[in-house]
């Protein structure tokens, strides 16, 4: 997949998002679901959160600061297949766990147009980025700024999920 049609589907999912938090209600969307886990709003501060950090390592990656190192098999299969497996269950690292807190909706939202600021600002220094220039992953190892792009799109249609599985147990 090229990076502009990576580019495309992230702004596709990120719309998915803006159309979800319109709908959900504000007494419900810092509650704890039925299902226990994160509410609504530690989904969207986690995911714009770390949807930023990315960004910052793809230009990392993208401006020559970061190092020559081989990308795993697995990995290259999750960016080839476009998702995490499925069977596995994902623990955030501490570092990021600890970022995530209970925001409201016009945060969510406030982070949201601050992502899609920093991806389209950032995004045409694809076009210099050299495939061997990667920066670390915390769970993935390193990645180059076109891995990076990738990965982002991936991890938010990872979160979408979660949000239908939350919506669901609400619904219950």
């Amino acid at each position: 997949m090229t990076a502009a049609k990576v580019k495309a589907s992230i702004h596709q999912v990120v719309d998915a998002y803006k159309s979800k938090l319109s709908h959900y209600p504000e007494d419900i969307f810092q509650i704890t679901p039925p299902i226990s886990g994160w509410s609504y709003s530690e989904v969207y501060s986690h995911i714009f959160d770390s949807s930023l950090l990315s960004i910052i390592a793809f230009v990392h990656a993208a401006n020559g600061k970061g190092e020559n190192r081989p990308t795993h098999f697995i990995v290259k299969l999750i960016l080839l297949l476009g998702s995490l497996p499925p069977a596995k269950k994902y623990k955030v690292p501490k570092r990021l766990a600890d970022r995530v807190k209970k925001i409201s909706k016009t945060e969510a939202l406030d982070f949201i147009l601050e992502f899609e600021k920093a991806l389209d600002d950032n995004y045409p220094l694809i076009v210099n980025a050299k495939a061997n220039c990667k920066t670390k992953h915390p769970r993935l190892g390193y990645l180059n700024a076109k891995q990076w792009l990738r990965f982002i799109e991936i991890h938010l249609k990872h979160h979408l999920k979660q949000l239908e599985r939350i919506e669901k147990s609400f619904q219950a």
